[in-house]
């Protein structure tokens, strides 16, 4: 019986670390893509209003998180113009 209840207790437990790293993973993603779109096209931009709505967005539907996450993949290591040609597709759906 206490065995049955360890387990059920970790398993809770390691569920609930997946979800919070989740979390922190669309926030990283979130305020990157944000910022960086800030950066390339509109200094004024509201990045942590951007940052939050992504953030939201994220909590809520598992594949805008996905979305987020290949458009943080695709504009990570490339210059503002790159990133606007070969990222809008990926990107298009998470900023603006």
């Amino acid at each position: 019986m206490k065995l049955k209840l360890l387990a059920v207790v970790s398993a809770a437990l390691m569920l609930g670390g997946c979800a919070v790293t989740q979390k922190v993973d669309s926030a990283i993603d979130c305020g990157a893509i944000c910022d960086r779109y800030s950066s390339c096209f509109d200094k004024d931009y509201d990045v942590s209003a951007c940052a939050k709505r992504c953030r939201d967005s994220a909590s809520e539907d598992r594949d805008f998180r996905r979305k987020a996450d290949v458009c943080n993949a695709c504009i990570a290591d490339r210059a503002c113009g790159s990133a606007t040609f070969s990222c809008g597709t990926q990107c298009a759906s998470v900023v603006p």
